[in-house]
């Protein structure tokens, strides 16, 4: 998402600044292991570092570097991963901090003290904004689709993806094992694509597991060359077997659905209020792995119900983009500066 974000923001004539937070985290991690090893060959007794310490080392320059460019916002992505003291010291140092959260509805509690030290948030989950809204000002943030990377044309990446009957690619879940173990998908080629750590070395959707994580590239070619695409939205908290699952009924549609719909693909998706309210009838959803196993032996027998659907579905989304979204973010920022 932040690529996305970030092209439209310099599309739309805004001067841009990356603070590669991934890259300090790893570099961190890396300098506080050394250095406690270091320590502890020369005998040197120190506690061991936490995530804390390394999250706070990652963050601490945001301030520097705010100051230093002199710029009107800082718009951080996600949040989650930002030490809270980094935020509070933008705050203090009397610069304004903006925050698309990226993991409503399922790190609510941690993105409500987001919401506290920032000046503006958007949420990406639509229910979760009455929550934050009794904290600081909250806004919508509908997830989008970049006609760059997605769309209808075959590109070279093309050639390099095999075409299944069914894909997903995406993240194992607790909850998405359990919905596909449940399916038989005797005589379908289904093709699973990225992390599943969870299954264990015999269970029975390894054979179905192609390659993990893959590119954005790969991914819209996968999606253009099935029949049919599947998408499965999160409810798992955190991440592992046994975990808390969100208790809010979340309405807001994960980026995948706006992804297949621009590659001209046809899909079925586990329901949301707003695949309906953007799709119309037009993406068959379930509730069930029988009903979803329905579904796709109906229009996988189904070549002209499916793909005069898929014709339909990038219309559906074409205004859907990064670029109107930025747009609506810069003009809240200016009312905002104005203010």
């Amino acid at each position: 998402m932040w690529k996305g974000a970030f092209d439209a923001l310099t599309r739309a004539g805004a001067e841009v600044v990356q603070y590669a937070l991934d890259g300090r985290i790893s570099y961190w991690q890396l300098w506080f292991k050394w250095l406690w090893k270091r320590n502890k060959r020369q005998g040197v007794e120190l506690p061991t570092y936490s995530e804390s310490d390394i999250l706070f080392a990652a963050s601490q320059d945001i301030v520097l570097k705010a100051l230093h460019h002199k710029v009107d916002w800082v718009l951080v992505i996600a949040g989650t991963y930002v030490h809270p003291e980094g935020l509070a010291m933008l705050r203090r140092a009397g610069i304004k901090l903006a925050v698309i959260l990226t993991e409503s509805p399922y790190s609510d509690i941690q993105e409500i003290g987001i919401t506290r030290l920032a000046n503006v948030v958007w949420s990406n989950e639509r229910a979760s904004v009455p929550i934050f809204s009794q904290y600081g000002e909250c806004h919508y943030w509908q997830h989008a689709m970049d006609p760059e990377r997605h769309g209808t044309e075959a590109t070279g990446a093309d050639d390099a993806v095999p075409a299944h009957d069914v894909v997903f690619v995406g993240t194992g879940f607790e909850e998405r094992i359990a919905a596909l173990e449940a399916v038989d998908w005797t005589g379908i080629d289904f093709g699973l694509y990225g992390s599943w750590t969870l299954l264990g070395s015999r269970h029975p959707l390894r054979k179905h597991l192609r390659a993990g994580v893959i590119d954005n590239r790969a991914t819209a070619a996968l999606y253009r060359k099935a029949k049919i695409g599947l998408n499965l939205h999160r409810t798992s908290v955190g991440w592992g077997r046994n975990v808390e699952h969100i208790k809010l009924v979340a309405e807001s549609m994960n980026p995948r659905c706006y992804e297949l719909a621009a590659c001209g693909r046809f899909f079925v998706s586990d329901y949301r209020a707003e695949v309906a309210e953007v799709f119309g009838g037009l993406v068959p959803t379930f509730s069930t792995p029988t009903e979803l196993e329905a579904l796709i032996r109906r229009y996988l027998a189904d070549d002209e119900a499916r793909m005069n659907i898929a014709e339909r579905l990038p219309a559906c989304v074409a205004e859907h983009t990064f670029d109107n979204r930025i747009k609506n973010l810069l003009a809240v920022l200016d009312g905002e500066r104005n203010m």
